[in-house]
């Protein structure tokens, strides 16, 4: 068998062995070199497998030669494929990003744990995807979610250890309510394969565990994901994490536990229990206009700018569940392009902050906060910086010729499918309020002028602005060339559809 053949398992095996190597050799470069490979080679093995499924169609690996349903699965499908090139693309961008960041927001003696927790972090980001399998959803979920407490517990700043205790709290009540939900379909089918449990489900899907497993399966993830009200542990986490960790959380963690949830709505409950029979695209509905409202009007009045761009995320996610409530082929494609159009402009963003934040930190100093009174003039003393956090901000907006407004262009397609004119008033009126928190930057930055000591802050170095760069870079191309996102997305959608009726 080729080397090909294993590409589903070696997207975990790869970043995953790099982790317990980087804690064995103590040595931050070794682990910056080792961690980094395994991301690279990870990213490499995604676009393997997405060139595979597209000319090919699904992969189904069986672990150690054992036929599923009695063996583990790895399943991967059009879905799967493009979640797995945004997680493993963003590690492949942030990892080379972070050896100059995390000098001054790590202590030197952490910075190979930094690169183990981050290699396990992506290795159970990826699993999560790759698997076929109910509770291996919820091991990697674990593995993902104990590195990430580890990683953002790891910022300079003593209010980090406090976020990342409130997002344990949160994130165990979440892993419970899932595996609840597992627990009861494993009660109702006897299997916890994914595509046996769907078909088992057929016989029983009205029976009262059935829909209690939704139940527990839906608010769980709707945690892990920071639905609105479900987000108050994603503002702090955000904002006292390390720069590089929040630039990686942002563009994936949230939006694998869309996936998870795209996942068990449409390949294992299927479209009639979901969309006809409960009222959850009702219940989807209202929390993501709470989420698009509430989220980003808390945001114009946030003083830090990474805690603003982090009420920011509250509020694109609700864009994300809003496709998902329409229950349609233009609705669900407009939520899975979006996984990858603001992921890719969240992570530009917040790569662009840690650069800015690394700019006004002095050596051997306390790690600087960016609030909005230090960045005054700014775009005189960090043009480029300043000029790629306002294009990035444009694509949060949905500006024509960023890749937000193809998302957003899509969900509003959807509402006029069905003749829901209020909602494509919601749509516009509540990217008018990116607008405002996105004016916040560009006035202070632009118009305001610069504290007479500005000449201490000096432009982030290339290592820092070119990865970030080639993010700003990406919001763009995917604004106008539409091929890979809108492309992949609609036949993600389709197979979905497909596969739920």
């Amino acid at each position: 068998m080729s080397l090909s053949a294993h590409l589903p398992v070696l997207q975990v095996v790869l970043p995953l062995v790099s982790a317990p190597i980087a804690v064995l050799f103590r040595h931050g470069g070794f682990a910056a070199g080792i961690v980094t490979g395994g991301a690279w080679a990870a990213f490499a093995t995604a676009i393997g497998l997405w060139l595979h499924v597209a000319e090919f169609g699904t992969i189904s690996y069986h672990m150690g030669n054992w036929a599923p349903p009695w063996g583990i699965e790895y399943r991967v499908d059009r879905l799967t494929s493009f979640v797995l090139l945004l997680v493993s693309g963003t590690a492949a961008v942030v990892l080379p990003w972070s050896r100059a960041s995390i000098d001054r927001e790590i202590p030197e003696e952490l910075h190979y744990l930094y690169y183990a927790m981050f290699g396990l972090c992506l290795a159970g980001l990826l699993g999560i995807t790759v698997t076929g399998d109910a509770f291996n959803i919820f091991v990697f979920l674990e593995i993902s979610s104990l590195a990430t407490y580890v990683l953002i517990a790891m910022g300079r700043n003593r209010r980090a250890l406090a976020a990342a205790y409130r997002y344990l709290i949160m994130g165990s009540i979440g892993a419970t309510f899932i595996v609840i939900g597992i627990g009861f379909l494993y009660l109702m089918t006897g299997t916890l394969n994914l595509a046996d449990m769907a078909v088992r489900l057929r016989a029983v899907e009205n029976s009262r565990p059935v829909l209690v497993a939704l139940a527990f399966l839906t608010v769980g993830i709707s945690l892990k994901l920071a639905l609105f009200p479900l987000h108050q542990w994603l503002p702090n986490a955000y904002t006292y994490a390390p720069s590089a960790v929040t630039a990686f959380l942002a563009a994936t963690a949230t939006k694998v536990s869309v996936y998870v949830l795209i996942r068990f709505y449409y390949s294992v409950f299927g479209e009639s229990l979901v969309f006809e029979q409960l009222p959850l695209p009702q219940f989807m509905l209202a929390l993501s206009l709470l989420a698009m409202f509430a989220a980003s009007f808390i945001a114009i009045f946030q003083d830090n700018l990474k805690r603003l761009f982090a009420y920011s995320s509250v509020g694109q996610i609700g864009y994300i569940t809003l496709g998902l409530s329409f229950g349609s082929l233009t609705g669900l494609t407009g939520s899975i392009v979006h996984l990858l159009n603001h992921g890719v402009a969240k992570a530009a963003i917040f790569l662009l902050i840690g650069g800015l934040v690394l700019g006004m930190t002095k050596p051997g100093t306390v790690t600087a906060e960016p609030s909005f009174d230090r960045l005054a003039g700014l775009s005189k003393r960090m043009p480029y910086t300043s000029f790629g956090i306002v294009i990035a901000g444009l694509s949060l907006i949905g500006v024509p010729g960023t890749a937000g407004f193809i998302s957003k262009w899509h969900l509003i397609l959807a509402a006029l499918e069905q003749d829901q004119f209020w909602l494509v008033a919601a749509i516009v009126v509540s990217s008018l309020l990116a607008v405002a928190y996105v004016w916040r930057f560009v006035e202070v930055a632009y118009f305001t002028p610069p504290p007479e000591d500005s000449t201490s802050v000096q432009e982030a170095p290339l290592s820092l602005l070119v990865p970030a760069w080639l993010l700003v870079t990406a919001t763009i191309w995917f604004g106008f060339d539409t091929t890979f996102s809108v492309g992949s997305a609609s036949d993600a959608a389709q197979q979905l559809l497909k596969a739920a009726q």
